[in-house]
């Protein structure tokens, strides 16, 4: 039985919000996971984006992923202004390479591909752009000492730029694997 294209874009906005909490998970583990976490995040980004955007050939592609997933986190309560800008700044970024290079190319996809990776940096830039109240968020919600640990991390701005600078290789890297495992949807492309 073959699938609706709205039915697949669907499916992969869904599958991408839950990446959201997933990747936030991470700073469970330490306050760097959650900050850096976001670089390593388009390996699994390009396996939702790539049916995505083959299933929709003309604008929306990343506009949906990242509006559907703007519009849960703003219901949640997670939204402030450097995820909002972020968002709807990557997603257009996003759409504009697409329609440059053609909605049905494989190489539009993979050129926009590179700025909608860095959608979950949007979600966790309110560490950069409102330190002092993510930490306080941090003494409220986190174990005792998260904040202290915290700090360091964010004041580390160099650590930042070199993540910031690897996600594109490694939205390369699995937008690349994406195609090899998702055939059926890059074949859908040109």
């Amino acid at each position: 039985m073959k699938k609706h294209p709205v039915l697949a874009i669907i499916i992969s906005a869904i599958v991408y919000l839950a990446l959201y909490p997933l990747g936030s998970a991470t700073g469970l583990i330490h306050p760097a996971c959650y900050a850096y976490v976001g670089t390593l995040l388009p390996l699994l980004f390009a396996f939702v984006y790539l049916p995505a955007a083959a299933n929709r050939q003309g604008f929306g592609a990343a506009a949906i992923l990242n509006g559907f997933t703007l519009i849960i986190g703003l219901i949640a309560g997670e939204g402030n202004l450097p995820l909002i800008i972020g968002m709807i700044g990557l997603a257009v970024l996003a759409e504009i390479i697409r329609a440059a290079c053609g909605y049905d190319t494989l190489k539009g996809v993979r050129l926009s591909f590179i700025p909608f990776a860095f959608s979950f940096y949007a979600y966790s830039a309110h560490w950069w752009f409102d330190k002092e109240g993510s930490l306080a968020a941090a003494v409220e919600e986190m174990p005792a000492g998260y904040a202290d640990k915290m700090e360091p991390v964010i004041n580390n701005i160099p650590v930042l730029i070199i993540a910031l600078v690897l996600t594109v290789p490694v939205a390369i890297l699995g937008m690349r694997i994406a195609e090899k495992v998702l055939k059926k949807q890059t074949a859908l492309l040109k």
